[in-house]
């Protein structure tokens, strides 16, 4: 059996530059936001993947991508690019309460030899953690994933996402981003996928001294996402949490999130979020160089 570990997705440096294109309701929100007319149909998140995977997939190291949209598509169109190794989603969104994702299971239809066989080197479970949950469940869930990739041979991708609690209204991303990280930091995943602290605003100091109090917790390599980070503070966000011991970003949002719903889909993504991924892969060599 072939085993797959994290070389498969890194760039030459040893650093990760990957590309997210598994948002789900979240994109079809962003279309709508955008002035896309409603409702927003399923093909138009797929078109918008599969261009996004064809254009800017010959300059990140790997690209994720989720099953309900764009997994077949992009397989059978060929779309990935040879040097970019796939990350398929295996978490199934659960809506509630006003939004698209209040729960998230193990996706039991992604089926880890059939990706495999389609080319996949990873699979990466969404974990959402609040304060008032249980933490055995969490890592339960956890355990049972990375059983489900190392299996198959897979590298296995966590991503908490901390959320306010179900009851009170107390909540503390900060520290809440620290508390995720002392419980699935150290939990047998291969690669830490975490949100950036202080969204990546503030002074480079306070940015870094947050971002090492995360990589104290975390005893695996581990990387960026962009939500919630201003696309202009994304760079600096990455360069300063390399400089603490991150090893790169796995972002969609950073890097095409300005062309969503503009016309010419395929000569903006080309002419506006390549580039911006070029920059941040350039910076991720740049850092990986510097250790």
């Amino acid at each position: 059996m072939t085993t797959y570990t994290l070389k498969d997705i890194t760039r030459p440096s040893g650093g990760f530059a990957m590309l997210a294109v598994d948002q789900r309701e979240a994109m079809r929100l962003m279309f709508a936001a955008a002035g896309a007319p409603q409702p927003v149909a399923d093909r138009v998140l797929t078109d918008f993947k599969v261009n996004a995977a064809r254009t800017l997939s010959p300059f990140a190291s790997a690209i994720l991508v989720d099953q309900q949209f764009c997994y077949r598509q992009v397989v059978e169109q060929q779309a990935i690019a040879p040097s970019c190794g796939m990350i398929v989603a295996a978490d199934a969104f659960i809506p509630g309460n006003g939004i698209p994702v209040d729960s998230v299971i193990i996706d039991k239809t992604v089926d880890p030899q059939t990706v495999k066989r389609d080319g996949a080197k990873a699979l990466k479970l969404l974990v959402l953690w609040r304060s008032d949950e249980d933490a055995d469940q969490r890592l339960a869930m956890v355990r049972e994933f990375n059983q489900l990739c190392h299996a198959n041979g897979l590298v296995s991708i966590i991503e908490p996402v901390v959320r306010p609690p179900r009851r009170g209204d107390k909540f503390d991303r900060e520290q809440a981003i620290i508390d995720a990280a002392k419980e699935l930091g150290d939990s047998g995943a291969d690669l830490y996928k975490v949100e950036m602290p202080l969204c990546g605003k503030g002074d480079t100091q306070t940015l870094l001294a947050a971002s090492q109090r995360l990589n104290d917790h975390i005893a695996m390599p581990w990387v960026i996402l962009s939500s919630g980070v201003d696309e202009k503070l994304f760079p600096r966000a990455v360069r300063v949490a390399m400089s603490a011991g991150a090893s790169g970003f796995l972002a969609g949002r950073a890097v095409w999130s300005s062309v969503v719903g503009l016309p010419d889909t395929e000569l903006m993504l080309r002419d506006v979020a390549a580039p911006k991924l070029q920059r941040l892969g350039d910076i991720v060599d740049e850092m990986m160089a510097a250790r």
